[in-house]
């Protein structure tokens, strides 16, 4: 496999729904009175859930591209302080963070001057081609979640 190949394989896993519902099928016309609800059971409302997403992701990418980066507090500092969003604006501004977030990584990932194989120097032997696989992966499993809590909350019709 080429790294042309490689690279449209890792943005596809990034942003297709191949195998699964892809972000905005995921968000679309999520309702705003059930956007900080915990369903029964549940440990976390789609705004948590959310967040961590955003903020993950992004903590993520800033690690790949930043070598002044300090990521936050574990796991306190990858959730929000509240189990609702304070408004629609915040929540939109979440949404909008992490669109523009996942299209960075997808050019960073594209940039043919990035090598996906070389170490970060910043890092501990971590390529950008594992920390691309990483944000695919986290944000599969939350998706998933999402998809999950929207059925809970009798929301999920796709």
């Amino acid at each position: 496999m080429n790294n042309d190949s490689l690279r449209q394989h890792v943005l596809n896993l990034l942003t297709s729904s191949h195998a699964h519902a892809n972000f905005d099928t995921v968000l679309k016309n999520f309702p705003v009175e059930l956007r900080g609800k915990r369903p029964r059971g549940a440990k976390h409302s789609p705004w948590e859930v959310l967040e961590h997403m955003r903020i993950a992701q992004w903590d993520i990418l800033e690690f790949s591209r930043n070598p002044a980066h300090r990521s936050p507090e574990f796991p306190a500092g990858y959730w929000p302080a509240t189990q609702s969003p304070p408004n629609v604006r915040a929540w939109n501004k979440s949404v909008n963070a992490f669109k523009l977030d996942l299209k960075t990584m997808c050019d960073l990932v594209a940039a043919e001057s990035t090598d996906l194989f070389a170490p970060i120097p910043h890092g501990e032997g971590q390529t950008i081609l594992r920390e691309a696989l990483l944000v695919a992966d986290h944000n599969a499993y939350h998706l998933g979640e999402m998809v999950l809590l929207r059925r809970q909350l009798g929301a999920w019709q796709r």
